[in-house]
């Protein structure tokens, strides 16, 4: 299910954050939208998501604008992880991740088996299944992003828009969480996350939408959109694109003067 942004235009408080941008996420595909502090990622979550109405221009979910979409097909289809980390009562884990499963339960049922093997798999995957009887306020903070990506893991969906997923996770549970996105690409889904480590989005993702001051700088391969030149327009830095035993990563070396 393809996911699109043609001319986006969004002003939030007076400000102008998005300004005529154009973005497209493809099936069986990861994708990173990076981008300094400001330039527009987290707004452009939201307006792909159905959060926030563009003023002009259009976010397409599989060829429809998102606001036409009716909003159980839509919950089905896609799932949006926000940038913060809130859970406003005392729920178990367990209970957390199931409300991935609403989407697909008639009003007042139970849960089906389905939802058990669901539920099982999205907490394996954050390893998380240990947590599964504690109070989410209990947690630490990475233990509840990985008990928050694990619901929207749960619900199974054919678009994943996740802003900023790897926040507050430690290396091993970041390595963990993106093998999985990738391997979720890998099964013909559309997997979107916003990021901030560039030396992640190397390594994972297929391909790097550059944001900056509201429009899309660059697009295409990591190799070609972590160059030197659009790192130092976008970032204001010096970087340089190497490999270390196979793998990519992004070395920041300085700020411009």
């Amino acid at each position: 299910m393809r996911i699109e942004a043609r001319g986006l235009r969004v002003s939030l408080k007076g400000r102008e954050v998005l300004r005529g941008l154009d973005l497209a996420a493809e099936p069986g595909r990861l994708t990173a939208i990076i981008g300094r502090n400001g330039a527009g990622k987290t707004t452009l979550i939201k307006v792909l998501a159905g959060l926030v109405a563009p003023r002009a221009g259009a976010a397409l979910l599989d060829g429809a604008d998102i606001g036409t979409w009716q909003r159980e097909p839509l919950a089905r289809a896609l799932a949006y992880l926000p940038q913060e980390r809130l859970v406003h009562w005392a729920l178990t884990v367990r209970a957390v991740v199931a409300l991935g499963r609403l989407p697909y339960r008639p009003f007042g049922a139970g849960e089906s088996e389905a939802d058990r093997a669901a539920i099982d798999a999205a907490l394996a995957a954050m390893d998380a299944a240990h947590l599964a009887d504690r109070p989410v306020p209990e947690l630490s903070g990475g233990e509840r992003a990985r008990v928050l990506v694990a619901r929207a893991l749960a619900q199974e969906p054919r678009v994943l828009l996740a802003d900023e997923p790897a926040a507050g996770l430690d290396p091993a549970h970041q390595l963990t969480l993106f093998h999985h996105l990738a391997a979720l690409a890998a099964a013909g889904r559309t997997v979107v996350v916003a990021l901030h480590d560039l030396s992640l989005a190397a390594r994972f993702c297929h391909t790097i939408a550059l944001v900056h001051e509201g429009r899309t700088l660059a697009a295409g391969a990591p190799p070609e959109v972590l160059s030197a030149e659009h790192l130092a327009s976008a970032y204001g830095i010096t970087a340089r694109y190497q490999s270390i035993e196979g793998v990519p990563v992004v070395l920041p070396l300085d700020v411009l003067p």
